[in-house]
């Protein structure tokens, strides 16, 4: 396996080791407690920034001055003058989108090629925010109720949006969570996952010199059981949108209880990818492993149950381990990189846990299945694409969320037995088919249970196109006009004309 060089830390602005404050009321604030923690480079633990830890007192803080925007300034904007904030905020994002890509990397460790590699999807969901701004519309609706009475529709705001991110791609998630809020006329208190907080500053930054009022996006870094949990709980939140682990969306969902706010939920999967022998199998192989091995496997909808045609099982499975073994593994910062380190210490150990497991409940590594250790990656936190061949239903590897670069390849004959399978999981987001024939692409993608099938594709997305989960993968939906509508109440108006 190639591995990219070290190279040295490049300084960046926002990284460059100092004190990094959070966002309330258009104001840089410490933490009401004084606290911090660490950002660390994953790739070579060096400290990329100090940054203030929020805890409750800060989520309250940011919560008064999010109700005071959505209350004030912010509830005179008109959708033009929303769509004209969101329009500037995306004419400086992409002007200032390689500072922000690298940010990325640097935090959370992908490949500078991978986090530049979004710049279309960035844009494009800023850009289609601010087209469904001024898109947003009641209906009037014929009653039957005796004499002149009429009857129509008001979509407004929810209100206050708790958004909570993961890690895993910091720069796209928080404008999943900001742009609607935006579109919509709420305002937003975004909680950036501790492991990589960096972009989500900036971008709150940028967010001000783009004319966004004080309040109406407040930027609160901290841990999820102290800044994340006061913001699930908080009565003073209408809505609490979320992506990560299921376990924490249960913790979100039971908090939400106290005032009954609007939840959305992109959690966990355990998604199947399925590989028939009538697959075009030059396409299939990189498709297969790169649904798994793109951003070091740490994408909640990863297609890390590789179900492949006996027939075709063997031959597929080590195609895929080769390929995975050619992969350029290394800093992030590297062009060359392909796959960069996991996250976190945390991360690693949980990993390297399931590399360990996998052997021990009978799965056969036939690439990867060891934390790399040599030279520059001594100090990161790197674990190369692994195949599992070998590997059974039951095993854990192939039933929990690995959050890694590991494939579970496991074989298939009958298509009805598969669908069972493929299924038999407490999870539903992603899933893939790859076949030539168009009747059991049909087939699978109306009875796998999942919120999105990828036919001879994987991950792709659009902000016009709904993504999200069914099952324990959650509720709700991000992206298309379906997102839309978590963040608007309607209201039913009846006027007697007579």
């Amino acid at each position: 396996m190639a591995t990219a060089q070290a190279i040295p830390l490049t300084r960046h602005a926002f990284a460059d080791g100092s004190f990094k404050q959070m966002l309330i009321d258009g104001k840089w604030a410490a933490a009401a407690s004084g606290k911090h923690f660490e950002s660390r480079n994953p790739a070579t633990g060096e400290l990329l920034a100090t940054v203030a830890e929020g805890d409750a007192e800060d989520i309250d803080r940011a919560v008064a001055a999010a109700r005071k925007a959505f209350n004030g300034p912010w509830s005179k904007f008109k959708p033009f003058e929303r769509q004209q904030v969101l329009l500037k905020l995306a004419d400086l994002v992409e002007r200032h989108f390689d500072e922000l890509s690298s940010l990325d990397t640097l935090d959370m460790g992908a490949p500078i090629s991978r986090t530049r590699g979004t710049r279309l999807r960035v844009l494009g969901m800023l850009r289609w925010y601010a087209g469904q701004a001024t898109s947003i519309h009641g209906e009037t609706i014929p009653n039957s109720l005796p004499g002149e009475i009429f009857s129509y529709t008001l979509k407004e705001p929810v209100g206050v949006v708790g958004a909570i991110i993961p890690w895993n791609g910091p720069l796209g998630a928080s404008i999943w969570k900001v742009g609607p809020a935006l579109a919509t006329g709420c305002t937003v208190i975004l909680k950036p996952a501790e492991e990589a907080p960096l972009t989500s500053l900036r971008l709150g930054e940028l967010a001000m010199a783009a004319g966004v009022p004080p309040g109406v996006i407040n930027v609160v870094p901290g841990y999820g059981e102290t800044a994340g949990a006061a913001l699930a709980a908080h009565p003073g939140v209408d809505k609490v949108a979320f992506t990560g682990s299921h376990l924490t969306g249960q913790s979100i969902v039971k908090a939400s209880a106290g005032n009954l706010k609007r939840v959305s939920l992109e959690l966990g999967g355990k998604s199947p990818d399925i590989v028939f022998a009538d697959a075009d199998m030059d396409m299939a192989v990189p498709g297969a492993a790169m649904a798994v091995f793109a951003n070091s496997g740490q994408i909640c909808s990863a297609g890390t149950r590789m179900f492949v045609e006996q027939k075709v099982y063997d031959e597929f499975t080590d195609r895929v381990a080769t390929f995975g073994k050619g992969l350029r593994v290394g800093n992030g910062l590297d062009p060359e990189t392909q796959i960069g380190p996991l996250v976190s210490v945390q991360q690693l150990e949980r990993v390297t846990g399931y590399l360990s497991l996998g052997k021990q409940e009978g799965a056969r590594a036939v690439a990867g299945g060891e934390r790399l250790t040599e030279g520059s990656m001594a100090k990161g936190y790197f674990v190369p694409p692994t195949v599992f061949a070998d590997v059974k239903d039951e095993m854990r590897i192939a039933q929990e969320e690995i959050f890694g670069p590991v494939i579970s390849a496991i074989p298939f004959n009958d298509m009805d037995e598969l669908v069972q399978r493929a299924n038999a999981t407490t999870f539903g987001l992603g899933s893939g088919v790859w076949t030539r024939d168009v009747s059991k692409a049909h087939r699978l993608a109306g009875a796998i249970r999942a919120g999105s099938v990828w036919v001879n594709c994987y991950q792709a997305m659009d902000p016009a196109v709904p993504f999200g989960g069914y099952k324990m993968s959650g509720y709700g939906r991000e992206s298309g006009l379906q997102q839309m509508e978590e963040y608007l109440n309607v209201k039913a108006v009846w006027i007697k004309t007579a």
